[in-house]
Order: structure tokens, then sequence, then C-alpha cells
């Protein structure tokens, strides 16, 4: 199978805070195309302040950000949106628009579309996010987690290479939480690298390929998230407890139940498993 190709790398990037405060401290990661990549940490670790390098939002105070081969030194904010689309974690730091309409029309009235494209983006993603009854109204006066909603439609319409979505699930219901994570899942089966920041360890399991985990302003552990999640030593050091399935699975490893579960599914897969050798070597149940 071919190598595929970087999307975003970063070298001995550094940045402080007003100049004084370190928030990075020497972070080298490769990010390869096509990607699920989950970013957990602590708050204070460091995972808003590396994914806003990605599209310009900070510049490193040292070292160095790429972007599909592109020096993020050299680009502007704009031309990085083309390619990384940023969903904030709050979205009113991105809506400003008098209609939720016009809020995901203005990025596509930017890249200069022309106003049939721009309409018919528009309403595709209207609908593709269950914003159509709200399509008319101020996001203003709707829910924090239709707001959020909005935000990441108005993204998903300029449809960048690259979604970074910072604690997207915030304000959401499972159920919300969830058509949302599917949305970006059938983007990511399309090709498209997603940087999913959160807090919440399901998701995390249920949604990512690769695990990059975040503590200190430093890459703690990064790798497919099935390992991650059985790295008890390195998630303990930062803080972060896996799901519970994943425990109950640790847990048992001394019985033969293989680590690393991830769901419910897999764990009664490896248990099963387990069972299955046990009686084969005539030790019976478990």
């Amino acid at each position: 199978m071919a190598a595929r190709r970087i999307a975003l790398r970063t070298e001995a990037l550094h940045y402080h805070y007003n100049g004084e405060i370190p928030a990075l401290n020497g972070v080298d990661v490769a990010i390869a195309e096509g990607t699920f990549l989950a970013i957990i940490g602590q708050n204070g670790s460091g995972k808003t302040t590396l994914v806003k390098h990605f599209n310009g939002l900070l510049r490193p105070t040292s070292g160095h950000v790429w972007v599909f081969e592109r020096d993020t030194s050299t680009a502007t904010v704009g031309e990085l949106a083309r390619t990384v689309g940023y969903v904030f974690q709050n979205p009113d730091h991105q809506i400003f628009c008098a209609t939720t309409r016009e809020e995901i029309a203005f990025g596509l009235r930017n890249l200069g579309l022309a106003p049939s494209e721009v309409a018919e983006r528009t309403q595709e993603a209207l609908e593709a996010f269950g914003l159509g009854p709200y399509a008319e109204l101020p996001p203003a006066v709707l829910s924090f987690g239709l707001r959020r909603v909005i935000c990441t439609a108005a993204v998903y319409a300029m449809r960048p290479q690259v979604f970074v979505l910072d604690e997207p699930t915030a304000g959401l219901d499972r159920r919300s939480a969830r058509d949302l994570l599917d949305r970006m899942a059938h983007l990511n089966a399309q090709g498209h690298t997603i940087l999913l920041v959160t807090h919440d360890m399901q998701w995390v399991a249920e949604y990512s390929s690769e695990t990059l985990v975040m503590h200190e302003g430093r890459v703690l552990a990064y790798g497919e998230t099935r390992q991650i999640m059985a790295e008890a030593e390195a998630l303990a050091r930062a803080q972060i407890a896996p799901p519970q399935v994943t425990q109950l699975a640790q847990r048992l490893r001394d019985l033969g139940v293989r680590p690393g579960c991830l769901t419910v599914g897999d764990f009664c897969t490896a248990y099963g498993e387990a069972l299955e050798r046990a009686r084969r070597s005539g030790a019976g149940d478990l």
C-alpha cells in the first residue's frame, strides 16, 4: 500500500502567549491525509493552541508548521482557510450574520464562487445538518448547540480538505452529537482529514482512527486509537480515563481478554475469543 502524504506537520513548534506564557514546548507531529485524529488532554495541555496553528490563527513563537507541504509562514489566514476549515469551541466567536442561511453563505462568497453555486452549497449544507427550519432565523436566538451546528455547516459548505473541530459536541444531546460525528465520519471516508479536539473518550473510541495525547504543551503519545487506549501509564500521566469498557478489558487481561477494546462490541468479541481459548485448553469458563 502506498504511503499517505502528510497533510499537517510541525517541527520544534513552540508557542508563548503574550510572549511569555509557554503553551507549546517543542511539538513534532506529522498527520497523514485521510486520518480521523482525536486530540485529547486536560485543559491547558495545548490542544487548542496546537490546532490553531494549522489555519494560521496562531503563528509559532519558534519552529515550523506545514499544511500540505506549504509553510504556513508564507500563507495568510484566508489562504489557509481554503484548505483547513476550523470550527471554534465557542460558536459566538464565529457567528455574526443576520440569518443562518447568510452565515453559511458568507464564507462561500469570500471564496469568490458564483451566486448559483453559493446558493446550491448553502442549501445542501442546511439540509445535511438539519438546519432547514432555522434557515431564515437569526442564529443569536437559537440554542448554543444549534449555533455550534451552524458553524460546522458553514465550514462544511466550503469543502476544505481538513476539518478542525474544537469540542464540537459540547452543548449537543447525544443524538445530535452522533449525527454530527457521523457526518464527519462520512467526510473522512471520502478522504477528508478530520481533527477532533474533545474530552469525550467515548466519541474518541467510536470515531477516531488515531489519537494524539497532549500534556504540558508536548505530545505525550500518538498512534492508533486502540493502541493509545491501552497505554494506561501514559493516559494516567495525562489524567485521562479511557472508556469504561477499555478499563474492564485491561483488568481482565490476565484472564486472556485482549486489551485495547474500544466498544461494547469489541469487548464481547474479545471476551468470546478468550472464553474459546480457555475451553480449548481445558481451563473451562473464565
